[in-house]
């Protein structure tokens, strides 16, 4: 099997599992009991959260020190900072249309429950426009907060965060970022982004499942989702997981100290298994090809194909690969993303996403691209492999 969905999940990293295990091995305590053997537990757990702060370059010193809330995951990380953030200020709440399903089924849900919301639109390069929000800013409209994720999850296109900051600061807007698919592929930089919220995932860098987190800037109000604990400011209530935190740090660590190298390395695998497959395959068309994209995610289409007989074909010949968000894998729509875009149909309904991570050789790229081509071309041959019109 040649993976290449590390979108959806990476492989865990040996010395990720090796530092987890000695975790393990320690038989750490709930770490708000206030014996010797839960401070010593929180010890280890507070020490992950600076950690996982100062690898994110937030601030750490001072009465305005920024907060990491460690969650489940991605999905809870989103749902505790628009629900939050919402929840403590009036207005709209504006969200991208390219979002992960956690950030748009939230809107969906608060705009159900009477919340105005306002989707901003994507153009054929994959990227946001975001100069709505100046002219609603402009205009006087009251707008709560806005999310925009910092690279989407099935294109890799970067987004323009940074610039939706600028136009939203001076108006005291807050703004979120899902930042889960950036973490270790590129540079991140609490501060100097200044958005007020990020969320990240372990995950997705070759960590265990199960353990997320929110940062959030030290001004920065937010209601809880929770409720029965004072764990983590009562923001997060319940008992934490020293374990999977500090395996979380340790995680970002490896992957902050090996950024260049991996970065080098996923993007030259990445130029070589897109270069050869457009040359073998006719027609074949990379998604946000001209936009600026993280190293390691091609959204490639092979249009007049269907996705889905694609994916099982695909996995039949030992590649695992994805059509799409792996929260939204078990439904047969097609990408929202890629609809978004607003590319034609044949286009979107014939697109996979093939993601790399460091791990990923020159050797097994050309092995997937050699297989892909095989199964291209034999489902184009056959009238079962084509979608209907």
């Amino acid at each position: 099997m040649i993976y290449l969905d590390n979108n959806a999940t990476t492989q865990v990293d040996p010395r990720v599992a090796e530092h987890l295990q000695g975790i393990l091995s320690q038989r750490l305590v709930n770490p708000a009991s206030q014996h010797a053997a839960g401070r010593r537990a929180r010890s280890i757990l507070e020490d992950a959260r600076e950690g996982l702060l100062t690898l994110c370059k937030a601030r750490t010193q001072g009465m305005q020190s920024d907060t990491s809330i460690f969650t489940s995951g991605g999905t809870e990380s989103n749902n505790l900072a628009i629900c939050g953030i919402a929840a403590k200020r009036p207005g709209i709440l504006v969200v991208s249309s390219i979002e992960h399903p956690s950030v748009l089924a939230t809107a969906q849900r608060l705009e159900q429950q009477g919340r105005a919301v306002r989707y901003l639109a994507c153009s054929e390069s994959g990227q946001v426009d975001i100069e709505p929000v100046a002219d609603w800013i402009d205009r006087g409209d009251q707008i709560a907060m806005v999310s925009l994720m910092l690279a989407n999850n099935e294109t890799g296109v970067l987004q323009p965060v940074g610039e939706l900051v600028r136009l939203c600061k001076p108006a005291l807007i807050p703004v979120h970022t899902d930042a889960v698919q950036a973490l270790g592929k590129v540079q991140i930089d609490f501060q100097a982004l200044e958005v007020d919220a990020m969320t990240l995932t372990a995950h997705k860098l070759h960590g265990p499942v199960g353990i997320g987190a929110l940062l959030l800037r030290h001004s920065i109000k937010l209601e809880p989702m929770f409720f029965g604990g004072f764990q983590q400011q009562s923001l997060r209530p319940g008992t934490e997981s020293p374990f999977l935190a500090s395996s979380f740090a340790f995680t970002a660590q490896l992957a902050v100290a090996e950024e260049d190298i991996r970065y080098a390395r996923m993007l030259q695998c990445r130029e070589l298994l897109e270069s050869v497959l457009l040359s073998r395959i006719p027609g074949a068309i990379v998604l946000g090809a001209n936009a600026p994209r993280l190293p390691h995610t091609t959204s490639i289409s092979f249009p007049g194909l269907d996705r889905q007989l694609l994916q099982l074909a695909l996995d039949r010949e030992g590649i695992a690969c994805g059509t799409g968000s792996a929260c939204a894998s078990g439904s047969s729509q097609p990408s929202h993303v890629l609809q978004a875009m607003n590319l034609p149909k044949q286009v979107v309904h014939g697109a996979i996403r093939l993601s790399l991570c460091w791990e990923t050789t020159a050797e097994q790229v050309l092995d997937a691209a050699e297989r892909i081509t095989r199964v291209v071309h034999r489902l184009a041959s056959n009238p079962h492999g084509l979608r209907s019109s």
